[in-house]
């Protein structure tokens, strides 16, 4: 039995203990207050010796746990004390030979069935002996009130004392066995509390383990549970959220929950994807699936199972572009030949007319320009085989700090550039080493600059820049990191629903240009194994991060 357990009990023995002294000794003065002749002086020291023991057994209780025979004391004097107020109310003809009961329930509450046995069997040789001490006459048993002036036949004597005796024992079993069974049920509901705390432990590990988020809700919407994935997704904490509405916390769209119960009902669950706002002010796509919270009683809510399916929204819109631009790939390389061949005979026979014949003025204009559109024509068709056909790699150690330099003393000397234009460097010191073909990557800074710089028709700020980024444990970041190019404008910005679209060909939006720049850099990364991130504000400006792995794999 636990510690806490017995002397919780104990202090009730205690208490029971001196309710009943309390009420002898409310007795004892009202028999003597109607009686003034009887003599009541030992009844009241006996009266005074159990207050003083229970004084003495609470004093102890703090050590009962580690001296367990101190209960045994305080059951031993109980039966003697029950044992003198029996000898001083009549002996065999005592009323009150029922206390005996109280110390065997007590030990069969505390220490089962033996205890009780123990504890009966010495309260009956106590009462058998103030039985045979009263009939030996060497036991003087005052007459309270009233009652005989000699004790009762032996034979009534006999039967009386067989019957308390029968009695103590019949108690002792009863309470022993009700002590046995308690102790048992009580061991049960322990094992079965562990267990189910157990489950109820595993359980929340469980569903605080899952990658996606989990809600369940009444059929009123408002959240049940909320688990640490969810935490995580939404921004909000489970404390937050538990109690309110799931469309405010989840940001459903309209009308989701209130067609939720009918949809679900024919088709066992629904699926929706939308944008979500977290706390953190940013927006990502989420994937959500609803469905029947369904308890063995039957359903009692709805379970809200999502995921943040950014990442997979971006893959998927990759993919998408990559089939777009495979299946232009394709086509380029079927045509090119077919279109360079006519175009090469077209100029030549031009050039070859212009020169034998004599033309006017005019004439002469029309040649130029059929010279011109069928360079710019010649000049598509090269730009479609470099998107279309992947060259060799040319793997080389070089510095990206000089062709980022190289790139921007080219571009301040171009064309493109204006009297508002202002062209910035931001290098880490010293040398920047790549392994890369040198050709592709200045390709890939050049178109993207270019870009940048008719983003910005009447002027802005260029910046081109670039960094390592070490893999984590890496020795360096050459061998096993990656470089980060970034090209900055201050330009027009792209709209959110085009930017999806920047790298399909033909797409360009520039007045000048082929409208291949953005897709041969795509192919040229692609083929790198690397990833470019375009974030753009229509108005502010355009970034694009362009990030290549460590090592450059030759592609034939």
């Amino acid at each position: 039995m636990p510690t806490t357990d017995i002397r919780r009990r104990l202090s009730w023995l205690i208490a029971v203990r001196l309710l009943i002294s309390t009420t002898l000794l409310g007795w004892a003065i009202l028999m003597q207050i109607r009686a003034p002749g009887v003599e009541t002086s030992a009844f009241y020291l006996l009266i005074a010796a159990t207050y003083g023991l229970s004084i003495l057994y609470g004093a102890t209780l703090r050590f009962v746990e580690r001296r367990r025979w101190l209960v045994d004391v305080q059951l031993a004097c109980d039966a003697l004390n029950i044992s003198a107020f029996i000898a001083l109310t009549g002996g065999v003809s005592s009323y009150f030979s029922s206390l005996y009961f109280l110390p065997i329930i007590a030990a069969g509450s505390l220490q089962f069935r033996r205890g009780a046995l123990t504890v009966a069997i010495f309260s009956a040789v106590m009462y058998i002996g103030v039985v045979v001490l009263q009939y030996q006459q060497m036991l003087a048993v005052p007459v309270w009130l009233h009652g005989p002036a000699a004790p009762p036949a032996v034979r009534v004597a006999v039967y009386t004392t067989v019957i308390n005796v029968f009695a103590f024992v019949a108690v002792a079993v009863l309470a022993g066995s009700l002590a046995e069974g308690v102790r048992t049920a009580g061991a049960r509901l322990e094992r079965a509390s562990t267990e189910i705390a157990n489950l109820q432990a595993l359980n929340e590990h469980v569903v605080n383990s899952l990658a996606s988020g989990l809600i369940t809700t009444d059929y009123d919407g408002r959240v049940i549970t909320f688990n640490h994935a969810a935490e995580q997704i939404t921004g909000h904490a489970a404390a937050e959220a538990v109690g309110r509405n799931v469309s405010e916390v989840l940001q459903l769209p309209s009308g989701f929950v209130v067609s939720l119960e009918a949809d679900l009902d024919d088709a066992g669950r629904r699926r929706v994807d939308y944008a979500y706002r977290t706390g953190q002010a940013t927006t990502i796509d989420m994937g959500l699936s609803a469905s029947h919270l369904v308890t063995p009683s039957g359903p009692a809510g709805f379970l809200f199972n999502f995921q943040d399916v950014t990442k997979v929204k971006k893959l998927e819109r990759d993919a998408r572009i990559q089939h777009r631009l495979a299946a232009v790939g394709e086509m380029a390389a079927g045509i090119a030949h077919e279109i360079r061949n006519p175009l090469a005979s077209i100029s030549g026979s031009i050039q070859i007319l212009r020169k034998e014949i004599d033309v006017t003025a005019e004439q002469g204009q029309l040649m130029d320009i059929v010279l011109r559109e069928s360079e710019r024509l010649n000049g598509i068709i090269r730009s479609f085989l470099a998107y279309a056909r992947p060259q060799r790699f040319a793997i080389a150690r070089l510095d990206l700090g000089r062709i980022i330099r190289d790139a921007a003393l080219l571009l301040r000397n171009s064309g493109d550039v204006g009297e508002g234009h202002v062209i910035d460097v931001d290098l880490p010191p010293g040398e920047v080493a790549y392994e890369a073909d040198e050709g592709q990557i200045r390709q890939i800074i050049w178109n993207l600059a270019t870009n940048g710089l008719r983003a910005m028709p009447k002027g802005g700020r260029l910046r081109l820049s670039v960094a390592m980024e070490p893999a984590a444990g890496a020795p360096s970041p050459v061998d096993d990191g990656h470089v980060v190019i970034i090209i900055e404008d201050e330009g027009v910005g792209i709209p959110p629903d085009e930017l999806d679209n920047i790298f399909q060909p033909f797409h360009g939006s520039f007045a000048k240009g082929s409208g291949l720049g953005l897709a041969i850099v795509h192919r040229i990364v692609s083929d790198y194994h690397g990833e470019i991130q375009v974030t753009s504000k229509p108005g502010v400006g355009t970034k694009v991060r362009v990030r290549l792995p460590g090592q450059a794999a030759a592609v034939a």
